[in-house]
């Protein structure tokens, strides 16, 4: 190779070394500083576009998760409602079977009637109080619960509503109902069976309901957590490589500034063959 002052090709090849080197540490320290080997679309554009897709379907995931937890919600307070009617209806059973007895006196059976009406009108107020959010799955002409099952939001999840108040489909026992005679007694005791056996089937739809949320609800939080580990397998940076390649490049970095001080000084060293 021919000595020149003008051009020194040693210097510029050290110079593209190092300018390479350099470059490969300002990357691998930015994937240290951020964690992640993909942080931008200049990174990969393919993989950040790939990464950003996923990233709004988990984000999407987080509002069906709170929309089921919701319906979860307004569901398992109509269970606890319609357990609470349940149980008073048996109750009220055992109150007109007793008033039906012909041997009860006349105060015996004012003090049953009693009874019997004040656990009639707590269905009242269970139904009222089985409100969540704005909904009531147990009054009559309640509102469906429909709760997000995608991110599309087309899909869904619904729990029909079950009208448990005082004379209507499934409580047969209206507002009037009493067991102050033998004969109202009897009546009473058909209506409040017939109340007993379709409250216990409107129960078993509430939580057939309850129980698909609950489980739809597990399936979205594993699928959540399956697209997270996907982004950070294709974005995330392994730290323990990068932290071994940092130190590697720092050593080349400084082979290489000494490198082209060398060739710096190539050209000074034609002096000597005019002395």
């Amino acid at each position: 190779m021919a000595a020149s002052i003008n051009t020194n090709v040693a210097s510029m090849l050290a110079m593209q070394n190092l300018s390479r080197t350099q470059s490969e540490l300002t990357t691998t320290q930015a994937r240290i500083a951020t964690g992640q080997k993909v942080s931008s679309a200049k990174d990969n554009g393919a993989i950040f576009a790939i990464a950003n897709n996923m990233r709004g379907s988990s984000t999407a995931l987080n509002a069906v998760r709170e929309s089921l937890q919701r319906g979860q919600s307004s569901t398992d307070v109509a269970l606890a409602a319609g357990e609470t009617i349940s149980d008073l209806l048996n109750q009220m059973k055992e109150k007109a079977l007793a008033a039906a007895d012909e041997q009860l006196n006349t105060s015996s059976r004012n003090a049953m009637n009693a009874d019997f009406t004040a656990l009639r009108d707590q269905i009242t107020k269970a139904v009222n109080n089985a409100n969540f959010n704005g909904f009531n799955l147990l009054k009559s002409g309640g509102t469906n619960i429909s709760a997000l099952a995608d991110e599309t939001g087309t899909s869904k999840i619904t729990v029909a509503a079950q009208n448990l108040a005082l004379g209507g489909g499934n409580v047969t026992v209206t507002a009037a109902t009493s067991v102050g005679t033998q004969a109202l007694a009897a009546a009473a005791i058909t209506v409040v069976n017939e109340s007993i056996k379709n409250v216990s089937l409107a129960l078993s739809k509430l939580g057939s309901g309850s129980k698909a949320l609950t489980t739809h609800l597990t399936f979205v939080n594993k699928l959540q957590d399956a697209l997270d580990a996907g982004i950070g397998n294709i974005v995330d940076a392994d730290l323990a490589k990068e932290s071994a390649k940092i130190q590697a490049l720092q050593t080349k970095q400084q082979l290489g500034f000494q490198a082209l001080s060398i060739a710096n000084q190539g050209p000074s060293s034609l002096l000597s063959l005019f002395r």
